[in-house]
């Protein structure tokens, strides 16, 4: 991924919210596996080594200067203090990489087939709710606020990937404007999961 400006910059963040700060990884770690429906965690499980736990491996992650899921790219929504809530973005590419996924891992390849569709658009990567906190709008919110970083970025609108099954989450999606651009079938391995397909979500600037 490309440098770019931090997440935040640019983006009039309301009261509760701020950007992701090193010291929040725990926290992002966890929201990140709801977003992604356990497969962050059976990645993490495989990647763990040395006594690590699987969520060692996605807090150190979280902890990176870089990369897609690093506390540079998160806005975070607290509540008494409790990170309950975050949103993670950043600008791809236009034009995208050249197409070559033959050392991707081939769990991967879909969702990079997927990215590579929507070139030039913000894409919102993970946007996570705690199931205690849900029903009360952060979700909408933090789309808004996903809205205003394209725009502060220069993106040529929005994009995200959501799980076939995932219709709470599309619903959502859908009455904020993104609208079905393409679909690619999942490659599990072990990954347990009920949905078939991942589907590219679009909202046009």
């Amino acid at each position: 991924m490309s440098e770019h400006r931090r997440v935040g910059e640019g983006v009039d963040l309301p009261p509760d919210h701020r950007p992701a700060t090193r010291g929040d990884a725990a926290a992002l770690a966890q929201l990140v596996n709801l977003a992604g429906e356990g497969l962050p965690y059976y990645l993490w499980s495989g990647m763990a080594a040395g006594g690590e736990s699987a969520w060692e491996v996605g807090a150190e992650r979280a902890r990176r200067e870089s990369g897609g899921f690093s506390y540079r790219n998160a806005i975070v929504r607290e509540q008494d203090g409790e990170v309950v809530a975050c949103l993670i973005g950043y600008p791809l590419p236009d034009p995208p990489p050249p197409a070559d996924y033959s050392g991707m891992p081939a769990m991967f390849v879909p969702l990079q087939q997927l990215e590579d569709l929507a070139p030039g658009t913000w894409y919102v990567n993970v946007l996570a709710v705690l199931p205690g906190h849900r029903g009360r709008g952060y979700g909408g919110v933090l789309l808004d606020l996903a809205r205003e970083a394209g725009l502060a970025a220069g993106s040529a609108g929005l994009s995200l990937i959501v799980a076939d099954t995932n219709s709470g989450a599309r619903r959502l999606y859908e009455r904020n404007g993104y609208r079905e651009r393409a679909r690619r079938a999942m490659v599990k391995e072990a990954w347990q999961n009920p949905g078939r397909e991942w589907v590219l979500l679009v909202r046009e600037a």
